[in-house]
């Protein structure tokens, strides 16, 4: 691989992740702008990011030129729009180019990876950042710095891509980076992701006064910040890791009606050890490296 600051760099989809990622290469890893080409069904979004000195000004070309010219690919849609993009454009990739993705499920995208030309060098990827709302205006808002990130290398990838990939992670700002399966990844993301977002989207859901929060202490805030959300995403989100998040709602409901039953039954001597228990794992996982 070329150095990147060598390295001509693609993103399809200049939302949120993508405007995010844009911004980390040019203000963290010393890409220059002309070496950031970017495509979005969005012409606005392209424009605000070429207004911003983010990505080439004066690249007009089409999605399979660019994708030509392009040494590291980072794809940045939903997975149903990165599964259809890859269908449409595996022909175009350079030979020997680097891909990877953001998507929040990674089971049906390293599927796919997988069938991909062997001369593709895809590295399946979860950045665990994110910001409230949604599209090219919130990227700025979307802070890399010390955030987990998460790869899923296939069996194909080799040693030195996959250290290139983590390497260009660090510098753009994330501490931790963890490996996994594709399985690992969906069922941890289930309960650490997505089972947090419909506890949030349920405790909204639950009560409709809106003067509600005039009894807020931060508790709630802090409890539903995320609940504000790009629904459409989510949705698809949800229903794509469908059985690996049902279990985890299982396993929180369960949870919650042993807490509801020592609450019920006026059980003060349990309820303070569970309490007591709680209050100990949550500490330790502050101490994790």
């Amino acid at each position: 691989m070329k150095l990147i600051e060598e390295s001509t760099i693609g993103i399809v989809g200049m939302g949120l992740m993508g405007g995010a990622v844009a911004m980390a290469l040019r203000n963290r890893c010393d890409v220059a702008q002309d070496n950031l080409l970017a495509y979005d069904i969005d012409g606005n979004a392209l424009t605000l990011a070429k207004e911003a000195g983010l990505i080439a000004h004066n690249w007009s070309g089409g999605t399979g030129e660019m994708l030509a010219r392009c040494d590291v690919v980072f794809l940045c849609p939903g997975p149903a729009a990165l599964l259809k993009f890859l269908d449409e454009w595996e022909h175009s990739f350079k030979p020997g180019a680097l891909v990877t993705d953001i998507a929040g499920v990674k089971g049906s995208i390293a599927a796919r990876a997988e069938r991909l030309r062997s001369d593709i060098e895809f590295i399946p990827g979860h950045p665990m950042a994110g910001a409230e709302g949604g599209g090219f205006a919130a990227a700025a808002r979307c802070n890399f710095q010390g955030k987990n990130y998460i790869l899923t290398p296939l069996t194909r990838n080799k040693p030195e891509n996959v250290q290139f990939l983590k390497d260009l992670i660090h510098r753009m700002g994330f501490g931790r980076i963890t490996e996994t399966s594709p399985t690992g990844h969906d069922r941890n993301i289930a309960f650490t992701s997505q089972l947090c977002h419909v506890i949030a989207a349920s405790l909204i859901d639950c009560e409709t006064d809106t003067a509600i929060t005039r009894f807020g202490g931060g508790s709630f805030e802090e409890l539903t910040r995320i609940a504000v959300f790009n629904a459409p995403l989510w949705t698809e989100l949800f229903n794509t890791n469908r059985e690996a998040l049902l279990e985890r709602i299982d396993q929180f409901e369960s949870s919650l009606d042993a807490l509801k039953a020592l609450i019920r039954d006026g059980k003060t001597t349990e309820l303070e050890q569970r309490l007591t228990r709680v209050r100990e794992r949550r500490k330790a996982l502050d101490k994790l490296p």
